[in-house]
């Protein structure tokens, strides 16, 4: 890297150079890690950048998937086939397991368990004893992950505090932690939707096909489409429609929402980011829209 000039590189070299440089930081100061592997786009290129950073040899931290139990089974089935193909070790923890020992209760059986990973997250970093955490989240999605730090502290309870961070100047970042503390670390956190995208088609990373376009049965709810699935059926009244759509993202099915598109390639699904003006998680996400600080109220709980 010293000796290339910022003229020889592109603006994705430069994304991806720093993003593996995080992750050897990780990898150097921290005892304990691990990836958050989701099976999800952002968290695919994780394992890219991972492969450049410390290939032939074997990733130095396990790969972890925080499982609702209401995952997309095309998902699940992809991040499973992708763990193996790395020959990777996958520890899968469940919010089901949660419940099952009385740590997560829900207020109704139809509640969203997506709020309630972070309580199952917590658990799994005091089982394995993990000091880091590392994920796909991006500062483009939403305004609470807009604050976070590259390397973002958090205390002895998982708990984040925005004000309490450590300054990251000239590309140094901090990750010690005392016994009992942690960090979230975010390789791609400068990353947007549309750098994702570019880097998945200059690098042909394989993606479930929920991702592309094809015909699902949805419910229009005031701007957003919820899909027609065994967790989240009909309800009296509604007018289901056969739609064309595909995901931005993807995560529980309960709040998680497609969008109308023919986009069935990644080159169309560029075309399409680059003049979207709604963002990835405004336009996909049904537990973001309650207040404009949701999504911070649950990260300073543990949330990632």
């Amino acid at each position: 890297m010293s000796t290339l000039t910022k003229q020889t590189l592109t603006h994705l070299d430069w994304l991806e150079a720093e993003a593996i440089h995080i992750l050897r930081e990780v990898a150097g100061q921290c005892a304990n890690p691990v990836l958050l592997f989701s099976g999800g786009k952002d968290s695919i290129c994780l394992l890219r950048l991972a492969e450049k950073a410390f290939r032939p040899g074997r990733f130095p931290f396990p790969l972890m998937h925080i499982d609702t139990g209401h995952n997309y089974p095309e998902v699940i089935e992809f991040r499973d086939r992708r763990a193996a193909e790395l020959g990777e070790r996958l520890i899968v923890r469940s919010v089901e397991d949660s419940m099952a020992r009385g740590t997560v209760v829900l207020k109704s059986p139809t509640e969203s368990r997506n709020k309630h990973q972070s309580v199952t997250l917590l658990e799994a970093i005091e089982e394995f004893g993990f000091d880091a955490c590392i994920g796909g989240a991006r500062r483009d999605e939403e305004k609470a992950r807009a604050k976070e730090r590259i390397m973002s502290f958090r205390d002895e309870f998982g708990q984040w505090d925005p004000k309490n961070q450590r300054p990251e100047l000239w590309n140094l970042f901090n990750a010690r932690t005392h016994k009992g503390e942690n960090i979230r670390a975010f390789p791609i956190s400068n990353w947007t939707e549309l750098d994702v995208w570019q880097y998945i088609e200059r690098e042909g990373l394989e993606l479930p096909s929920i991702y592309f376009a094809h015909v699902r049965p949805v419910v229009r709810r005031g701007s957003l489409l919820q899909p027609i699935t065994e967790v989240t059926p009909a309800l009296p009244g509604d007018q289901v429609e056969d739609v064309q759509v595909r995901f931005r993202t993807v995560g529980d099915i309960t709040c998680t929402a497609p969008v109308e598109s023919d986009a069935d390639t990644v080159a169309k699904i560029l075309l399409e980011t680059a003049t979207t003006t709604i963002t990835e998680r405004g336009a996909t996400r049904m537990d973001d829209q309650t207040s404009e600080a949701s999504m911070e109220q649950r990260k300073r709980e543990g949330y990632f």
